[in-house]
């Protein structure tokens, strides 16, 4: 450089990769039981590309009955905790959640469970 007019020319370039987690299965079907007694299954929680460390949360599913009343019949458990942890290899550990379902009354639902990390990805 020392008062050479060389100009350099410098290109970079890369891939973003956004945090995502999967799920195994990939969905979920409770059997039927008799009323207020619990079933439950357990999901294993694939998390890819997260660089930091984060957590997840659940929004259950809200249920309205025919009567106008409102339950939330679905738990979840984490045995092992919620949070994503990278290991040595930058890969990201797999959660175990646990999913149970008990309800009162006479109830069938179809929807979604929300599972997200604490940026609301």
């Amino acid at each position: 450089l020392n008062d050479n007019p060389s100009h350099y020319k410098v290109t970079l370039s890369g891939i973003v990769k956004s945090p995502k987690i999967n799920f195994d299965p990939p969905f979920l079907m409770l059997m039927p039981v008799p009323l207020d007694v619990k079933t439950e299954t357990t999901i294993n929680i694939i998390p890819q590309d997260f660089l930091r460390k984060s957590q997840i949360q659940v929004e259950l599913p809200e249920l309205e009955l025919e009567d106008g009343d409102r339950i939330y019949p679905f738990s979840v458990q984490f045995p092992e905790g919620k949070n994503i942890v990278i290991s040595s290899d930058g890969t990201n550990k797999e959660l175990i959640c646990h999913i149970s379902f008990r309800s009162s009354r006479p109830v069938s639902f179809l929807g979604n469970m929300f599972f997200i990390d604490k940026e609301a990805n």
